[in-house]
């Protein structure tokens, strides 16, 4: 009888290195998937904002405000949510600052994010619903590539498993971050058995909910942050269960692990929005766009700028936008006709302002040719009379509309 081998005859490795020194600059794996994110999110975030009417190279200026506070936001939530490591009996607070040995929390990241975001778009006079949408398809594309940073740093994996994708875990030196400990071999030391990879399940989720947002959007033509709202529901769907497979460390609430509870309210809090919310689509056309450059008057070939022509028009960002139907913002693209403002009702308060501002601007003679009723019930004409002054009529009772006003 032939015993079956104790030992698995697949796994996941993982690298024993994750910082790589350049000179005297340290190269950290976890920065550069991070990175890596970040631009995939803004050539995603970029192509979709262009479809939406916003002009070329907005994703930057809204990047310069957004990945920052994203980041900042990031770091807060992970020190508020483990406050033990950086202020407790043995916590160092120094070390809440050491953003490059980890500890970043997506829920901070989103909020932080959020806020430079609208920041940025008021700046751009671009809707925040706009960027919002825009950015649905991009965000779980750079959260699936950061957690590649975990895989390196040989973090947040999950329980013990015999699958055939287990992961094998170094042992990291803590005398030497980034590096795993070695034995006297000089071989990396591994954990013993094999672990749920729960950070290759989180960016596998968050491809699938990338398509998921990509192909709802196309096909529901959703608008006014609702595509925002069903990557929020379909993220934090995933990370329920993968937060629950997951062995590291965390504050507990109820026995449940404190992002369980997060992912939990967020679903629902996302859920309620995108049920609520109604709306179509919006699409944007510029407001105080500047014109192409008018040449000289007497054709004074002198006076034009050749550099300027040779080196091409610069993209110039509007003054704002104005928010348009889908079929206006077709037509002005093909047409480049500036579609007219629709009229806005007025109620009827604001109908007898405008009747009594007119009647005024029309002079005393016309105010007075007023209906007025006499003392049997019959209504009468007043017809205005050239030959009085507006003392008489003042005398007479006959008080004019702009006197009303004042």
């Amino acid at each position: 009888m032939t015993l079956a081998p104790m030992t698995p005859l697949a796994a996941l490795p993982s690298p024993s290195t994750a910082v790589w020194q350049l000179g005297p600059v340290p190269i950290r794996a976890y920065a550069l998937c991070i990175i890596v994110g970040i631009v995939v999110a803004c050539v995603v975030t970029e192509y979709r904002l262009r479809r939406r009417g916003v002009a070329p190279g907005a994703v930057l200026d809204i990047a310069v405000w957004a990945v920052p506070a994203g980041i900042i936001g990031a770091r807060i939530y992970h020190v508020i949510t483990s406050p033990e490591k950086y202020f407790g009996a043995d916590g160092q607070p120094l070390k809440a600052f050491a953003i490059w040995e980890g500890g970043l929390g997506i829920w901070g990241a989103v909020a932080g994010g959020a806020v430079g975001a609208w920041f940025a778009a008021r700046q751009l006079g671009i809707p925040f619903a706009v960027v919002a949408d825009a950015l649905a398809p991009g965000l779980p594309l750079a959260q699936a590539v950061g957690r590649f940073g975990n895989w390196f740093n040989n973090e947040l994996f999950g329980g013990r498993t015999s699958l055939p994708w287990g992961l094998q875990v170094h042992v990291m030196d803590p005398d030497n971050p980034g590096h795993a400990l070695r034995d006297d071999a000089g071989k990396p030391v591994l954990e013993p058995g094999l672990y749920h990879p729960t950070f290759l399940y989180e960016a596998l989720w968050n491809i699938g909910v990338a398509a998921l947002v990509l192909i709802l959007d196309r096909k529901l033509r959703l608008g006014r942050g609702r595509a925002f709202a069903l990557y929020v529901m379909g993220y934090t769907a995933g990370r329920f269960w993968i937060e629950m497979m997951r062995t590291d460390e965390a504050n507990h609430i109820l026995g449940v692990r404190l992002n369980v509870w997060t992912a939990a309210l967020v679903f629902l809090g996302a859920l309620v929005y995108f049920l609520r919310v109604r709306g179509p689509r919006e699409y944007l056309i510029p407001v105080g766009e500047p014109g192409p450059p008018v040449p000289p008057a007497g054709g004074d070939v002198s006076q034009v700028d050749l550099s300027a022509r040779e080196a091409g028009a610069r993209p110039v960002a509007p003054e704002g936008y104005r928010v348009v139907t889908e079929e206006q913002f077709h037509a002005y693209r093909e047409t480049g006709v500036v579609p007219a403002e629709e009229p806005v009702a007025t109620g009827e308060a604001d109908r007898d302002e405008a009747a009594e501002a007119g009647s005024a601007e029309a002079g005393p003679d016309e105010a007075d040719a007023v209906e007025r009723e006499s003392a049997d019930g019959a209504t009468v004409e007043a017809r205005p009379d050239p030959d009085r002054t507006d003392e008489d009529r003042a005398g007479a009772g006959g008080a004019r509309p702009a006197d009303r006003d004042s």
